[in-house]
C-alpha cells in the first residue's frame, strides 16, 4: 500500500511567492499537481516560504525604490490533505505572513492571512497510447482569517478578498516523464478600505474597491519516481481588469498585477521512514507588470498515513 502511496502522493503542499504582496498568487498549491491521497489517507504539511525583491514594475516601468530596499515577504503555512476518495481529495491550509522593507519608514505586517481550501476531483484517468492521461476538476476558495489592512502595499500581507476559483488540470504521463498544462478562473469579492475616498483612473467617493478577478495558466514538465522528484513550471498569471501604479506612488489593491513566472520543485521522498518527505524549489518573475520581480525559495516536510487501521 505505501508503494503505491508514494507513487501517487507529490506536492502534498506548495508555495509560490510572485508579486508585490505575497497575497494574490502565493498559496498551497495541492491543485497544481495531477497526483492523488489515496482513499482514507491524511497528508499533514508544514511549509516555509520567503520571498524578496528590489527592483518592480512601476506599469511596464522597471524601477528600484530607495525609500523601500528590498521588500520581503515570509509565510509558514500548516494544513493537510485528506482522500475521501482514490479520486476526491479535500485540502485546508492556514498561512502566516510577515513583511519587511529594509530601507524608509514604512513597518510590515505579520498576522495570520487567508484560510484556503480546495477540493480535487480526477474525473478522467485512462490509458492513452503508451502512457496515463487524467484530467482534474478543481474547486477552491479562501476568506481573510483577520482584519488585517489590504492598502498597504507593497507590506501588506494581503488583498482582503473573499476568493473563489475553478481550475482545469490535464495530465499525461509515460514512463517516469509527464508533461502538464492547467487553466485556472478566480472570482474576488470587492473590499473595503480604511478611507472614505481614493482615486484611480478617476475619483470615487466610497470605501468600497472593486476587485478585478484573475486568471492563471501553467505547463509543467518532469521526473516521477518512488524516490526522487524534479519538475519545471511557467506561469502566466493575468488580471482582468484594474489600471497601473501611477509614476511615483503606492501600489493599490485593484491595481492590474500580472507575472510570467519560472519556477523547479524537488522532492525526495525518505525510504528508511515510510510516509515521510521533504520538498523544495523555488520561483522567479521573469516579467511583470506592476509587481516585484521576486526571487523566492520555500522547503515543505510532509507526512502522509492512514486514518484507518488496515486489516
Amino acid at each position: 500500500m505505501m508503494k503505491f502511496l508514494s507513487m501517487n502522493f507529490y506536492r502534498c503542499c506548495l508555495v509560490t511567492a510572485c508579486c508585490l504582496t505575497l497575497s494574490q498568487f502565493a498559496k498551497a498549491q495541492t491543485d497544481a499537481d495531477a497526483l492523488m491521497i489515496p482513499e482514507n489517507y491524511f497528508c499533514a504539511a508544514g511549509i516555509y516560504t520567503h520571498g524578496s525583491w528590489d527592483h518592480y514594475w512601476e506599469g511596464t516601468f522597471k524601477r528600484d525604490n530607495l525609500n523601500l530596499g528590498t521588500v520581503s515577504t515570509s509565510t509558514y503555512m500548516v494544513g493537510g490533505t485528506y482522500g475521501l476518495s482514490n479520486r476526491i481529495n479535500l485540502t485546508l491550509m492556514v498561512p502566516y505572513v510577515k513583511t519587511h522593507a529594509t530601507a524608509g519608514t514604512l513597518r510590515g505586517e505579520q498576522n495570520f492571512q487567508d484560510l484556503s481550501g480546495s477540493v480535487k476531483w480526477m474525473a478522467i484517468k485512462e490509458e492513452l497510447g503508451k502512457g496515463l492521461f487524467s484530467f482534474h476538476a478543481i474547486l477552491s476558495g479562501s476568506i481573510p482569517l483577520t482584519n488585517y489592512e489590504a492598502d498597504f502595499l507593497p507590506l501588506s500581507i494581503g488583498l482582503h478578498s473573499k476568493n473563489v476559483a475553478l481550475r482545469g488540470l490535464l495530465n499525461y504521463q509515460t514512463g517516469r516523464f509527464f508533461v502538464a498544462g492547467a487553466g485556472q478562473y478566480i472570482r474576488r469579492s470587492n473590499i473595503t478600505i480604511d478611507r472614505n475616498s481614493y482615486y484611480t483612473t478617476e475619483m470615487h467617493y466610497t470605501n468600497e474597491v472593486e476587485m478585478p478577478n484573475v486568471t492563471n495558466f501553467f505547463v509543467s514538465s518532469g521526473f516521477r519516481s518512488l524516490k526522487f522528484n524534479a519538475e519545471a513550471v511557467l506561469t502566466k498569471v493575468t488580471t482582468l481588469g484594474g489600471f497601473d501604479i501611477r509614476k511615483n506612488d503606492m501600489p493599490f489593491p485593484s491595481n492590474k498585477m500580472n507575472a510570467t513566472i519560472a519556477g523547479l520543485i524537488l522532492k525526495y521522498s525518505f525510504q528508511s521512514i515510510s510516509g515521510l518527505e521533504f520538498t523544495a524549489g523555488g520561483n522567479y518573475v521573469l516579467k511583470g507588470r506592476n509587481v516585484g520581480q521576486t526571487r523566492s525559495f520555500y522547503g515543505g516536510v510532509y507526512y502522509v498515513f492512514s486514518t484507518k487501521k488496515e486489516k
